[in-house]
């Protein structure tokens, strides 16, 4: 069967430790002047400021792009009224909850674009590619970049497993993908770890 072609970002499952994902989370905050809209699933980075919003301080992020060292990546916006969108709208100030540990694994879909990865691109670096998140969902584009996985230890993502899941089709092969397959990521170029080199 076919894989659905649904991105939704990154979303935590585990930590390199083997243990759950817990739920442990830090808040950040993103100003009103920002005009990007921020979904769940977005990798975030450090704005470089702060804000202090009732009484307490919150260090400001950005949706991160390519080659930028990853903060964390975002799991959940607060709400400030009972109407508050899911998502955080572009030009809004809004709280953002986000797994910011380093040994975070993620489960992200590749893109359909390139040539799809297979088993044996488990242990190399790849980039992440932003796509357009959805207003209805709340969930991010963000896909696993298909094109230039390699070595190379300053790509964004170090691919750490596949999905052995039903809704997963690994390809016919380990030397075969599937389209819009999934995988297990870690962030490579994250804001409290040593960058390091693929396999």
């Amino acid at each position: 069967m076919a894989n659905a072609n649904a991105p939704f970002g990154l979303r935590p499952v585990g930590t390199m430790s083997g243990n759950p994902f817990s739920g442990a989370l830090r808040q950040y905050s993103v100003a009103a002047g920002d005009g990007t809209a921020i979904f769940i699933g977005d990798p975030v980075k450090a704005a470089g400021t702060s804000q202090i919003i009732n009484g307490q301080v919150f260090k400001d992020v950005v949706q991160a792009a390519t080659g930028d060292v990853i903060e964390g990546v975002v799991v959940g916006v607060l709400a400030d009224t009972r109407d508050s969108l899911i998502y955080r709208a572009a030009s809004t100030q809004r709280i953002l909850l986000v797994n910011d540990d380093p040994n975070a694994i993620f489960e992200i879909q590749q893109g359909t674009g390139g040539t799809p990865l297979t088993a044996n691109d488990v242990g190399l670096n790849a980039n992440f590619a932003v796509g357009s998140g959805s207003t209805y969902t709340g969930l991010s584009g963000v896909t696993l970049n298909n094109v230039g996985e390699a070595t190379t230890n300053t790509l964004d993502l170090k691919i750490v497993g596949m999905v052995n899941r039903a809704d997963n089709d690994p390809g016919s092969s380990v030397s075969s993908g599937s389209d819009a397959s999934r995988f297990l990521v870690r962030i490579n170029r994250h804001r409290y770890v040593d960058q390091l080199a693929g396999v």
